[in-house]
């Protein structure tokens, strides 16, 4: 009997311990469900936003701020998932912006500071140069306007060349004068990207993956906070996680507008996503081109139009197009996000936008169902090339900028909600001129928030 007792006082003991134990990791496992924010991460500094304009910039901001902590959020499971990772891949001179305009400042500072850059890490690039090439007498006269315009940007070595000499470039290609830029290149961009991480993080900072912001609030002392609010006052919310900042900077790209909202901004400007289809071409006819090829910008329309690019692989892309994505990362026609696309559809700016480009825009979209009609914007520059050369290739979606009167939002914007300082618009060419950007942008928060 004894015996029979003790085993029982025994398994007693055990189904208590067992319990509390369980107890335990349950109250753990809700703490943690429900966002215990008791031991959040605290940071001086953290860039919302991991693709190249925010790791730029977050590098750039730990290089002036080696003592600061600072962390990036992305929502992805890997750095540069959409803009940053689904580009032509070129490195740009900074021929085709305005003289004096920040865009044009930014390119050609950006250019020599990439190619720094890929030369202190090893970065594979080339130098393929690119031609601009006039293929009708009428498009000569703006030829010459893109020329002065890379001379007083400062563009280095451009060089304007007859059609006779077009062939010294590009011995398939056609046209009756041609700008021709040395030092325009290409690289992966994503991979850059992915070479700002490594630099940042063996700098100290952190990079947190998978996650997705969802809101910024501004903490007080107590209700589960340990850490000081006055220094880390802003609470940045993902679905199972937060984290806490001094200060934040958010470089969204086709969600920055999404962004500043949660932090009380206006929805203006908006941005509308556009998608640009790119084709691949033959294999067999890669060899038809050298460097990039680009057409003369025709001011009747917004977008550039069809080019000639090779890329690192070898492969020659020919595009993009431009259409209306159906969602902020709508790759292909199917990818479709109701609620994104109404927000687009309701957008003043875009309804005007169609109706001033409604032939345009009808074109673009029957071009993308049968790209067999884009042959003949091809066979302008190389005659040879057919649509049986031509198939379906990759995707990259565009964050554009509108502003309600219909205009295309081609400078910067930024604004500032209490701590947070959200970049509204990097406008293209972001990638090339990231480094110059995360210079100007890290200048704007020592501006704002005295930062030391």
């Amino acid at each position: 009997m004894i015996v029979f007792q003790n085993v029982r006082k025994c398994i007693n003991n055990l189904e208590i311990t067992f319990l509390k134990k369980s107890l335990k990791y349950y109250c753990l496992g809700v703490r943690h469900l429900s966002g215990d924010k008791s031991n959040e991460e605290c940071y001086n500094l953290v860039v919302v936003g991991g693709g190249i304009v925010g790791m730029a910039s977050a590098r750039e901001l730990k290089l002036r701020y080696p003592h600061l902590s600072i962390a990036v959020v992305e929502k992805e499971s890997e750095l540069a998932v959409h803009q940053s990772g689904h580009n032509s891949g070129v490195l740009h001179a900074g021929i085709y912006y305005k003289p004096g305009s920040l865009r044009a400042k930014l390119c050609v500072e950006g250019m020599k500071l990439a190619y720094d850059f890929c030369d202190t890490f090893r970065i594979p690039y080339k130098k393929v140069g690119k031609l601009i090439v006039a293929t009708n007498h009428l498009e000569v006269n703006r030829l010459m306007d893109l020329y002065d315009r890379g001379i007083k940007n400062g563009v280095p070595d451009l060089k304007l060349i007859e059609g006779s000499e077009i062939k010294n470039y590009e011995p398939y290609c056609k046209g009756v004068k041609a700008i021709h830029s040395p030092h325009t290149g290409i690289v992966d961009w994503a991979e850059v990207t992915r070479f700002y991480g490594k630099d940042f993080t063996a700098r100290g900072g952190k990079v947190h993956l998978n996650f997705k912001v969802t809101g910024f609030q501004t903490v007080a002392e107590g209700d589960g906070v340990e850490k000081d609010a006055s220094s880390y006052p802003v609470r940045i919310s993902s679905k199972n996680k937060s984290v806490r900042a001094g200060h934040v900077l958010t470089c969204g790209g086709l969600y920055s507008d999404i962004l500043a909202e949660m932090s009380g901004a206006d929805s203006e400007p908006r941005i509308v996503p556009f998608r640009g289809e790119y084709l691949l071409l033959n294999p067999a006819k890669q060899h038809m081109v050298k460097g990039n090829i680009y057409p003369v910008p025709d001011p009747r329309f917004p977008f550039l139009g069809v080019h000639f690019t090779p890329r690192m692989d070898g492969s020659i892309w020919l595009g993009p197009n431009a259409v209306l994505a159906f969602k902020r990362e709508g790759y292909r026609w199917g990818d479709v996000d109701v609620k994104e696309l109404m927000t687009s559809l309701k957008h003043k700016g875009l309804r005007r936008l169609a109706v001033k480009y409604l032939g345009y825009g009808s074109s673009e979209m029957i071009k993308s169902i049968f790209i067999s009609l884009q042959a003949r914007s091809l066979q302008k520059f190389i005659p040879e090339i057919t649509a049986a050369d031509i198939k379906r290739g990759p995707s990259g979606v565009r964050a554009q900028a509108l502003g309600v009167d219909g205009s295309l939002i081609e400078d910067f914007v930024f604004d500032v909600r209490g701590r947070v300082l959200h970049c509204r618009n990097a406008p293209s060419p972001g990638a090339t001129s990231s480094m110059a950007i995360a210079k100007m942008v890290a200048d704007r928060l020592q501006d704002e928030f005295h930062l030391s």
